[in-house]
């Protein structure tokens, strides 16, 4: 009985695994269908207004080529169905390090192709699951896990890259304060101190200076200084840079001093660093009962224990024999 509860389940799970494969094969191909006839639309409305001649899709070189050209094509589908997931999945992306145009488009063709890839796999899989009565765990196994990582591994490795980043950004913080206010109180202008500090940082914090460097070139584009920190802490993600762009725009606006501002603003950020460095260090002792518990512990006590259990082992033996 228990041996056909199990091989009903796997069954189960097999018809349902084929169900969503097929639901995903079908869902691919209505989605480049109604891209395709999106595209046949408007490639016939600028044919019958005149003004453009025939426009011809380029298509990538060499198999490189016509892969990202699929990847593309793949995200426009996902992009064109919902524009503010975009505009959202842009912003993530630059804040893990994705800094081209196309980076949303293609992130999605990456996990349109994942889901493909997962499918099909999913249904190689199946003989193998229905071959052996009682079912192959195996093949299960490996169909379970082909669809997890197919629905959750791109969102999974931008998030760890996101969070590495995060974590370059809050130690490399309150030092482009202490060097933005050393160069603010040394006589440069706030733009010329960033400029400065760029250099500076681009050897030990190479990810935050792109950020850095970005920002340079949208003031030196003319963009507006409140504008420009804005969409500088928009980019980075953290509380720190929000708190920073947000200072600058009341000090901008209330017209105060901008070294005293950045001095009093350097010194919290410092003391915030050393408060998280302490409370690392008291969840440090928490963190290692678990490990003394389980592993050093239980050596301890036989290092105690063993030359005690070893003398009376000896004891009792000459007692025996002796009797």
């Amino acid at each position: 009985m228990a041996g056909m509860s199990l091989e009903t389940m796997i069954y189960a799970a097999g018809l349902v695994l084929t169900l969503g494969a097929l639901a995903g094969l079908g869902w691919v191909g209505a989605a480049e269908l109604r891209v395709r006839s999106l595209r046949r639309a408007r490639l016939a409305g600028v044919s019958a207004g005149g003004s453009r001649g025939p426009v011809v899709e380029k298509a990538g070189g060499g198999i490189s080529g016509q892969v990202l050209s699929t990847v593309r094509r793949l995200g426009q589908q996902s992009a064109v169905r919902d524009p503010v997931k975009v505009s959202v999945l842009r912003s993530r992306l630059m804040q893990a390090g994705f800094y081209a145009r196309e980076a949303p488009v293609i992130f999605l063709g990456v996990k349109a192709i994942a889901l493909a890839c997962a499918t099909v796999g999913v249904v190689l899989t199946l003989p193998a699951m229905i071959s052996q009565k009682g079912g192959n765990m195996v093949a299960l196994g490996v169909a379970v896990a082909l669809s997890l990582g197919a629905l959750y591994g791109p969102d999974f490795v931008l998030k760890t890259r996101r969070t590495n980043r995060e974590r370059e950004y809050s130690d490399g913080f309150p030092d482009l304060l202490d060097l933005l206010v050393a160069s603010v109180e040394a006589g440069l202008s706030l733009d010329a101190a960033v400029t400065r500090v760029t250099e500076e940082l681009a050897r030990r914090y190479p990810n935050l200076t792109i950020h850095l460097r970005f920002l340079v070139l949208e003031l030196r584009a003319g963009r507006a200084r409140r504008d420009a920190w804005s969409a500088f802490a928009d980019r980075l993600g953290i509380d720190d840079a929000r708190a920073l762009a947000t200072m600058l725009r009341q000090a901008e606006e209330m017209g105060t001093s901008l070294g005293e501002t950045l001095s009093v603003f350097s010194t919290d950020m410092r003391a915030k660093r050393m408060l998280r460095a302490e409370e690392k260090a008291l969840g440090l002792s928490a963190k290692l009962t678990v490990p003394l518990i389980l592993f050093i512990f239980p050596a301890i006590l036989g290092a105690l224990m063993l030359p005690a259990a070893a003398r009376l082992v000896r004891v009792f033996g000459e007692g025996g024999s002796a009797g």
